[in-house]
């Protein structure tokens, strides 16, 4: 019970981090300044239907998974040198609640 609470708080946490940080460029059901979000867990990289991508995230073979998210997040030039993302989120807290909800944004 009590895993399925902190689980419950993170997603929660996610969600509020998301909106703060994210929405601004990216929706889960449109693309924006950014390409938009829901089933991005899983995906691979730079193939969202309909977004404009660079062509250096169209050319990674990375799938999003926690641990590609985590690096971009945390600096997606070090990741995909030459992509369109400037934003970084700097705190492994946040990038790890943001993980945690668009890993159920399905």
């Amino acid at each position: 019970m009590l895993s399925l609470l902190l689980a419950g708080g993170l997603l929660l946490e996610g969600k509020a981090v998301y909106v703060k940080r994210c929405a601004g460029c990216h929706a889960a059901d449109e693309h924006r300044m950014g390409p938009r979000l829901r089933g991005v867990f899983g995906r691979r990289a730079g193939t969202a239907d309909g977004y404009p991508y660079s062509d250096a995230l169209k050319a990674v073979r990375a799938v999003w998974d926690a641990k590609t998210l985590d690096k971009w997040l945390a600096d997606p030039d070090a990741l995909v040198p030459g992509n369109d993302m400037s934003f970084r989120v700097e705190k492994p807290e946040e990038r790890m609640a943001i993980i945690e909800y668009l890993r159920n944004l399905k």
